[in-house]
């Protein structure tokens, strides 16, 4: 099926049967995460990837009560860095290097330009961090469509309660948002057969030429 037909078939899933999504599945969604592109090459979020029943329940239950929290085959949490630390740094120059080689002086420039960056940035740079999970979101839910899993973003939740949960200020992360996995239940999902309500492309778009 082409990607238009995908996007077209996807959407917002608010009902989910509990039915597993075959691991291998699974690691495409999280491949195609892993390969979004992000400012600067950084990656700077973390995505948990949870099964647990008992962690789910206690998520739903504490900081977020919509029905596929708990009806997923798998949660993901995309968490961001709250700050770009020196050791961060020093880990990614450290990737750069193996995979790449490249010179000293190279790095030292290319690394000087980030430090600028996030000097520059100071008081918005949490927000351009988090910023960057949403471009791995929409990588994300399209992967998930093309497989035909149902997918949920949500950004409505208790914040503080979740970072506890998974004990996140300790790790220098704060969530993001939550994208359940699975397949729908049509008596909940009330969304699955309604038509997609967009915007005609000439009321969207703008072409400047």
């Amino acid at each position: 099926m082409s990607l238009i037909e995908d996007l077209k078939w996807r959407h917002a899933c608010k009902g989910m049967n509990g039915a597993k999504v075959p691991q291998d599945v699974v690691e495409r969604i999280l491949e195609a995460i892993n390969l979004t592109p992000t400012s600067l090459g950084m990656q700077a979020f973390k995505v948990f990837v949870i099964e647990n029943k008992e962690l789910k329940e206690k998520i739903y239950n504490e900081a977020c009560e919509q029905q596929p929290i708990t009806g997923c085959s798998h949660l993901l949490v995309f968490a961001s860095y709250t700050q770009i630390t020196e050791k961060y740094l020093d880990d990614y120059f450290d990737l750069i290097n193996k995979k790449r080689n490249p010179s000293k002086e190279w790095c030292d420039k290319y690394r000087k330009k980030i430090e600028f960056f996030i000097e520059k940035n100071g008081s918005n740079l949490k927000n351009w961090i988090s910023q960057q999970t949403y471009i791995a979101l929409g990588v994300a839910c399209t992967i998930a469509a093309n497989e035909r899993i149902e997918t949920l973003p949500i950004e409505g939740f208790d914040r503080d309660a979740l970072n506890r949960i998974l004990d996140l200020p300790t790790q220098n992360l704060s969530a993001t948002f939550i994208l359940p996995l699975g397949y729908k239940d049509e008596n909940l999902d009330w969304l699955h057969n309604q038509p997609k309500v967009r915007k005609d492309l000439s009321d969207l778009i703008e072409v400047i030429k």
